[in-house]
């Protein structure tokens, strides 16, 4: 079921680049551009000044009684060393009991686990505070890879513009591809960015290489419909099979097929939404060769079938 009410909750110490991230993903209005709207607003304990870990300080004009119709409730990056105010954690606690949907950002996932909302589910924070939470949280399975974790109702994003990633996923999931392509482009980011933290966590200066392969995934971007193998693929960036795959997890945080599933899948949903092509026809045109491999897929990756979300999702003129 679709939300428009979103709430973010502050306290002292809050991030602000992380809960401008929330600003920006629920915040703006991008109707005009087809975007969904929502209903935001940044709530504390008390109203009033917030200090953030910048030293400078918000003025927050709502309590946490405007949490309580919030169908989204958002935590930005908060200190680790100081627990959470025990007002911030019974609201939290409330929302979980009443069906809300909750997003954290970053070390906002301390907050949740703080609040018992993690225990027994899968989570992630930034690679830097994952064995933190794991160790000071025994009940949460943490996972340090990923850029985000979809445990709906809980939604937990890795360190910074991950949070983005989540957000968009999240908009993605509940209003189609469309708006979250739309608020991406708005926000001059990826829809939908490929591999996890590990790409981050082994040495950033990896991400300089990126070029080398960017001809070869514009090529394979515009072949989805081909058969694209390593070695093929390898032939082309003129590298032997195992350099190519080697090179290609380096510069992306995945394997060759893992990305070429992941771009057929989004072309999959644009085609589904956007034409009234048979999925037999969607199915041959993103390289899954058929229907039953596309349903394969779309099931594994979106939870649904190819013809279930193009009822939901479908484009109407």
């Amino acid at each position: 079921m679709s939300f428009h009410n979103v709430t973010a909750i502050v306290y002292d110490g809050v991030a602000p680049f992380e809960l401008g991230v929330l600003c920006e993903a629920w915040g703006i209005d991008r109707s005009d551009a087809g975007g969904p709207t929502f209903d935001f607003a940044v709530c504390a304990a008390t109203p009033g000044p917030v200090r953030t870990s910048m030293g400078f300080s918000l003025h927050v004009e709502h309590g946490l009684e405007r949490v309580e119709q919030a169908e989204l409730v958002t935590v930005p990056a908060m200190p680790r060393e100081t627990p959470a105010p025990t007002a911030v954690l019974e609201a939290l606690q409330a929302a979980h009991r009443r069906g809300a949907r909750i997003l954290s950002v970053c070390s906002g996932a301390f907050t949740l686990a703080e609040a018992g909302l993690l225990d027994g589910r899968t989570c992630t924070t930034h690679w830097r505070y994952a064995a933190e939470l794991a160790e000071r949280f025994p009940a949460v399975n943490v996972d340090p890879d990923v850029l985000y974790v979809d445990d709906d109702p809980i939604f937990t994003s890795a360190g910074s513009a991950a949070g983005l990633d989540a957000c968009l996923h999240l908009i993605r999931k509940e209003f189609g591809a469309r708006a979250a392509l739309t608020t991406a482009r708005r926000m001059v980011v990826p829809p939908q960015r490929d591999g996890g933290q590990a790409q981050y966590i082994e040495t950033p200066l990896r991400l300089t290489r990126a070029e080398t392969l960017e001809p070869v995934l514009t090529w394979m971007q515009q072949h989805l419909d081909e058969e694209l193998t390593v070695e093929n693929l390898a032939h082309r960036a003129v590298m032997s099979s195992r350099t190519f795959a080697r090179r290609f997890r380096a510069e992306t945080g995945t394997t060759p097929h893992q990305w070429v599933t992941a771009q057929r899948l989004l072309l999959a949903e644009r085609l589904l939404e956007e034409s009234d092509a048979p999925i037999e026809a969607v199915a041959s045109r993103v390289g899954f060769g058929n229907a039953a491999a596309l349903r394969h897929h779309f099931v594994q990756a979106r939870g649904t079938t190819p013809q279930r979300y193009r009822r939901t999702f479908a484009c109407s003129d």
